[in-house]
This record gives structure tokens, sequence and C-alpha cells, in this order.
């Protein structure tokens, strides 16, 4: 899935202009997608050239004309086949993760700094979904989306706390931990991925 399968979901919710499709992507699509401007406008442009996408322009007062984006017959055909044809797999791609992967390695302050604020924005999150889920007039689909992203950034929330001490207490204070760390290999780590 790409930018603009997702820039082609979001105009068959309605027409927008690419701040609204960037503020769902910000919110609503936040959980299960990243993009920002620098994707978002270079896509609809593409989906605009491609046929799938038409805009009107609307004129502000003392601003550019803004472009208000809609769905043709033929992007809502693709994005149908897009869809059937997904596969149905998560990929993730986490700093968050690699910094606790490698949590032994950094210092204990940096290291409460980084849960810290990982707690903050996870709990950030579950308020903005919590409000999304609040909202009348949602497909099950949505419906079934926003709990996906509850339950998640719940569990991400409930992990860290519960295995916040552990972590910072594994982290180094000053001296770097590879003195009294015996990591584990990497060939290890790949043997035992494979016997799962």
């Amino acid at each position: 899935m790409d930018v603009k399968t997702l820039c082609l979901g979001a105009l068959s919710l309605g027409d927008a202009t690419g701040y609204d499709i960037k503020k769902l992507f910000e919110d609503a699509f936040s959980h299960f997608f990243v993009a920002g401007y620098g994707s978002i406008y270079p896509a609809l442009e593409k989906l605009t050239e491609q046929g799938m996408v038409l805009y009107q322009r609307q004129q502000q007062e003392k601003r550019p004309d803004k472009k208000v984006y809609s769905l043709t017959s033929f992007g809502r055909e693709a994005l149908v086949h897009e869809l059937i044809n997904t596969p149905p797999r998560e990929k993730s791609r986490s700093e968050f993760l690699v910094l606790m992967f490698f949590a032994h390695l950094l210092p204990s302050q940096r290291l409460a700094e980084v849960l810290n604020e990982f707690l903050e924005e996870n709990k950030k999150h579950l308020q903005m979904l919590e409000e999304l889920s609040k909202c009348a007039d949602q497909s099950a689909g949505i419906k079934f989306t926003i709990a996906y992203g509850l339950a998640a950034t719940r569990a991400a929330i409930e992990c860290i706390e519960q295995n916040r001490e552990a972590l910072l207490r594994d982290a180094y204070t000053t001296q770097p931990v590879a003195d009294a760390y015996q990591p584990v290999s990497v060939a290890t780590l790949a043997k035992n991925s494979k016997n799962e």
C-alpha cells in the first residue's frame, strides 16, 4: 500500500483539500500509515495526471486559491482493485523499538527520557483515538480500525509501564554496559527466530 492509494481512500470519504488529507493522515490514519505534505501533494499531482482525481480551485481571501480534490470513477475502480489485491500483513518500522532493542547501551537518563517521551506520545494518541471513536456515522470498518488502534496503543502503554523498571536497571549509568553485559549473538537470534 502506498500514499497514492491512501489518498484515493481519503477521497472516497468525500472531497478534500491536500490539507484535509494531511489531517486525516495525522488523525484517523496515524496508527497505521505515516505521510506528510512532501509525499501527499506529489501523490495527488500524479493521481490527477492519471485521471484518478480531479480538482477545482476555490478562491480564498488574501490567500492563494486552494485545490479541492475529488475522486473520479476511474480512481474509485483503482482503489477497489488495490484493496482487493493487497495482502493483509503488517509492517513495522519503529525507531522506538530499535532504541529498546539496544536499551542496554543507553545511559539510564537518556533511556528514562525516551520512555517518558514515548509514553506521553502514546497517551496523546490514545486520547485522539478515543475522541475519534465517539464520532457518529462511521462504517464498521472505520470503527474496527479505530478499535484496533485503541487496543494497540493501550497495549503499548501497558507494556512500557510493566517493563520500565527492568529496562532502567539494565541501562548503564557511567560505564558502557559492554563490560558487564554478554549480548546474544546475531547468529543465535537468527537461529531462534527460524525455530519459532
